[in-house]
Parts: C-alpha cells; structure tokens; sequence
C-alpha cells in the first residue's frame, strides 16, 4: 500500500480552516506566498479527494523552493504512480533514495511500482533489501508476501505473510493473503482458519466471508458454507457471486427451493447469464418439474447457443417425459458440439432403444464403449441389448468384459449362462451357473424364472443340485 504521508506531518485540525486554505489557493494560489507546511496540507487533501494531477502541482511546487527534499520525491513518485505514470514514479523515487538511501517507506513504495512494472524480480530484491535492515518490518515483509505469491511461488509467500502476522496478529491483510495460499496449496483447513482470523479483525469483510464459503462447499461442509454466503450477502446486498454459491451449496444440501431462490437472486441482481439459467434448470429437473426445467435450459442455449450440458440437460428432460423423439434431437445436439462425452453417447443409445431403433442403439454403445472401455454398466446394457437382438456371439464377448471388470458379481455369470445357452453351449452355461451360485446362493431362486426349461431336465437338475 503507498504512502503520501510524510513522516513528521501533523494531523490536520481544522478541517474548515483547510477548506477555505484550498480555496484561496484554487482562486489565487500562484500569487501567494504560502510556506511548504501549508503546501503539504494542500498537498495531502487534495490526495485524499483523488484528485492527484492537483496534489501533483503542489508537490511540484514545493519541489521548485526545496530541491532536495526526499521526502517530496518519494511524494512525487506516490503520486505519479495513482497516475499510472510508472516509469516517472521510479525516477522519482530514486531520486528521493539519492537523497536518503536508507529510507524505507520510499523503498517499499518503489518495489511496489516495480511490481506494478511486471519487475517482479527487482521488487523482491528491493524488499530483500529493507529486510537486511529491519528483518521485522510488517509492511516489507507483507508486500513481499504478495509478490511472490504473484509468482506462485505460494510456499514462500506464506512464510513471508506468517512472519507478517506473528509480528502483528491484528495485520486483517495478512490473514486474508494467508488464506488465499493455502486455498492454492489445498490446505483447506489452514485456510478457513486464516479467513477466521480475519473476520475476527475485519468482520465485514465480505469477499473473506464469500472465499471462506467456497472452501467450506469444496470440503463438504454444506451448511457452514451456507452460513458464510449469508453473512457475505447480508454486508454486500448485491454480491451477486455470494448468492450463486449459496445455491449451489444449498443444492448440495438438498434444499433445491432455497436453491433455486439463490440462483433467481442473481438473475434479479445481474440480469441473468446462462450459468445461473443452467443451474436453475438442474434444480427444477431434479424436482421433476420438467417443463419449467426446459424453459430455462432454453434460456440458457438462448444466451450462450453452445452450451452443451444445457442441451444435454433438455434431452434428459424430454427423455423423462417419454418424449423420445425430442429427448434424441437434443441429445443429439449435445454430441454435435462435444462428442467426446461418454454420457452423452449413454443417453443417445438409451434413447434409441426406447424408440425401438435397437441397430442405431447398439453403434451409440459401441462408441460409448470406445470413449469409456470401464464402464461395466454400459457393457452390460450393451450385452443386454445384442442379447435381445439375438447376436449371441457379441453379447457372450460383451458379457466377459463385465466379468473382467468385476470378476465377483453373480448376477452377471448368471446372464452369461443365458446367452451361452441360446448358443446351444449347454456345458459352459452350466459351469457359469455353478460360479454364480457359488459367489451367491441366492441366484438359484432366480433359475425358475431365467432357464425355466432347464427346470424339466432331471439331469440337469441334479449337476446343478436344485432339489436339495
């Protein structure tokens, strides 16, 4: 943080008497002889009002009677750095620096131009250098924190910013920079206690309250994330980011009402964006209040045409509806834009079975198969599917990449059995009941109703030992 003021500047009393000083000096202030205290209270108002170009002829001024003021540099250079005019910042800070090369507050406030320079190796060294002097420095030793922090070399940082608040525990920046690291090095808990030591500090601090909430979602702690979205939004009304976290974290919950009023909430702040629209529909799809889900996936596609889960999200929609034809064009859409997304291809050749379209069902699972080759429930609706299409041979193949997948399930040896059967192996669909029965026993009570024929066969019946 820069600096203006200078270090054996008194306070201000009397306000009025500066306001009409300034006012006398606006009017007629190049024809008054005014000495360089008084130039200095112009000065400093007229940086506290923003109004730096002005501050900036003041400094100038005091400049042209004493030359040799550091002081007045390192104003100077305050001053010009609040004008974005950086390059002239630093001279005049090395200028100021000529005159009293040990001064730190114009040190730390070059290094925080050369930081603002992209110089971030010369802001570093620049704070390296005060701290060979005052190895307790707060200011240094927090600025330090933040440019290497900056750089991402986060580890480093946090020893600066520790030593920040070890030497001053009340340093609210400290603790707040603090938690930023840790969230970036997944120190969760060292990060929500880092926000907490801040709240203890600053309690109004709503972006403390809105970071402290996201990493309380991430690590599942739903309704204390809850609670520190409501105390972000309670201080900052039109925290539109607080509000669109607090539903989700309210849907993570199951309250998918307060959800909903979250997200409706940011529509009303910020107008609504396809983000919010999405996560809208979501919630009414999980109510299963499907129209007016699709009205607002629609409102999302409306915003963003490229939004690819919320065409997904309609075709789920439709797909739940039994409106098979609608679900598949949209499903369809979503795979156009990203056919790379294994549960799109899932939904697609559900889809098409449903619509009785058992061919273009079984090319939707294969491509399914290719993006995701683990995944065992998709190998069983694959298998399922070639078995009711009476491709035995592919079925018997899909079936043994389930076993393969999961070599401990019975439920599928007892389906393999099925199709080794209709492929006249009667040996091996015996075999592949036996290791069924053996991983559970149960699965024999399912034999009437799956191989009813191999009920009246007394031989078979004996080998699989069902009369006992």
């Amino acid at each position: 943080m820069f600096d203006f003021g200078f270090d054996d500047h008194e306070d201000l009393t009397d306000s009025n008497r500066l306001q009409q000083l300034v006012s006398s000096y606006e009017q007629n202030g190049g024809d008054m002889y005014l000495d360089t205290d008084t130039l200095e209270d112009i000065a400093t108002h007229y940086f506290e009002h923003g109004r730096f170009d002005s501050a900036l002829a003041v400094i100038d001024r005091i400049l042209g009677n004493c030359p040799f003021s550091s002081d007045a540099w390192m104003r100077r250079g305050v001053l010009l750095n609040n004008l974005a005019r950086h390059d002239e910042a630093l001279s005049a800070y090395d200028r100021s620096l000529e005159l009293n090369p040990t001064d730190i507050e114009t040190t730390i406030n070059r290094a925080i131009t050369l930081d603002t320079l992209d110089r971030s190796d010369d802001a570093i060294r620049a704070y390296e250098s005060i701290l060979e002097l005052d190895p307790f420095n707060e200011e240094t030793l927090f600025n330090l924190g933040v440019t290497l922090e900056r750089q991402k070399r986060t580890e480093e940082a946090i020893v600066m910013l520790e030593r920040c608040a070890e030497i001053n525990p009340e340093h609210p920046e400290a603790w707040y920079e603090l938690g930023y690291c840790y969230d970036r090095i997944g120190e969760d808990q060292k990060c929500v206690e880092c926000y907490d030591h801040h709240l203890n500090i600053d309690p109004y601090s709503h972006d403390a309250w809105y970071n402290r909430g996201i990493v309380l979602n991430r690590t599942g702690q739903h309704k204390e994330a809850v609670h520190s979205y409501d105390m972000a939004v309670v201080i900052s009304e039109e925290f539109a980011s607080a509000y669109y976290n607090r539903g989700n974290a309210l849907a993570n919950l199951g309250d998918i009402r307060g959800a909903i009023e979250s997200y409706e909430q940011v529509v009303e702040i910020e107008g609504g964006d396809a983000a919010t629209y999405y996560n809208i529909a979501l919630a009414y799809e999980e109510l299963r209040e499907y129209e007016t889900a699709i009205r607002y996936f629609t409102d999302a596609i409306g915003l963003d045409a490229r939004y690819v889960e919320a065409w997904y999200g309609l075709g789920c929609c439709y797909d739940a509806m039994e409106r098979y034809d609608d679900a598949l064009k949209h499903y369809n859409r979503a795979i156009g834009l990203n056919p790379k997304v294994p549960d799109f291809w899932y939904a697609k050749a559900d889809c098409e079975y449903n619509l009785g379209r058992v061919k273009q069902a079984l090319a939707a699972y294969q491509l399914l198969l290719d993006l995701d080759p683990n995944n065992r429930e998709a190998w069983i609706d694959y298998a399922e599917t070639l078995f009711e299409n009476s491709e035995y041979e592919q079925a018997l193949a899909a079936y043994k990449h389930v076993i393969a997948l999961k070599p401990d399930c019975a439920g599928t040896y007892v389906q393999q059995a099925k199709t080794l059967l209709a492929l006249g192996r009667a040996d091996e669909s015996l075999k592949s009941l036996r290791t069924a029965f053996t991983l559970d026993p149960g699965k024999r009570a399912e034999l009437r109703q799956s191989f009813p024929d191999l009920l009246q066969d007394q031989r078979i019946r004996g080998q699989l030992d069902l009369d006992n």
